[in-house]
């Protein structure tokens, strides 16, 4: 018995297969080229940024159906973005460097109130014991990144760039051998 493949099954397996291929190579990038990756990341950031003020901008000044607040309340916008791509453009790996560092810290600092915040829901948590050990990993992994963001932030880029590597390769299986119904 055959079976044919239509055309939105086909879609998918090449969209898996694409889409894993795309993060091989980008985790390929990040694990062999960790500080050119960065840099190639942070101008893709400050092109969106730029390109977005310009939208702003463009919505606050042509904008028939905003009041005056809004129209330069998007100006304004507008302007924060396309100078923030800009400086970022300007200084592209002191850019990475920050945006790496920033989010490191943020990521620390999310994961201590999250460890605090799931303490906050012992009482009604299925298991005491497991909420209990989330918490205290992550507050501690929080503080690390705190405490620690240079090292943190290496070990994240590090991290992200196995993960992308290891799940596209599972992704160009899943494509390669997606079942035919």
């Amino acid at each position: 018995m055959t079976t044919t493949i239509t055309a939105p099954q086909r879609s998918a397996r090449l969209a898996l297969i694409a889409g894993g291929i795309v993060a091989v190579l980008f985790g390929a990038a990040v694990l062999v080229w960790p500080t050119k990756a960065a840099v190639v990341l942070t101008a893709i950031i400050a092109i969106y940024a730029i390109i977005a003020g310009v939208i702003y901008a463009g919505m606050g000044l042509f904008s028939k159906g905003l009041g005056f607040g809004g129209r330069l309340g998007h100006v304004i916008l507008g302007v924060l973005y396309v100078v923030a791509g800009v400086f970022a453009f300007g200084e592209l790996q002191q850019s990475a460097a920050f945006l790496a560092l920033f989010l490191t810290l943020m990521l620390g600092v999310l994961w201590i109130i999250e460890g605090f915040a799931s303490l906050f829901t012992i009482g009604s948590a299925g298991s005491k014991l497991f909420t209990v050990l989330f918490a205290i990993v992550s507050i501690v992994a929080g503080f690390t990144l705190v405490t620690s963001p240079l090292w943190g932030a290496v070990f994240l880029w590090w991290f992200l760039g196995v993960a992308l590597v290891v799940l596209g390769v599972l992704n160009v299986f899943r494509g390669l051998f997606r079942r035919r119904s």
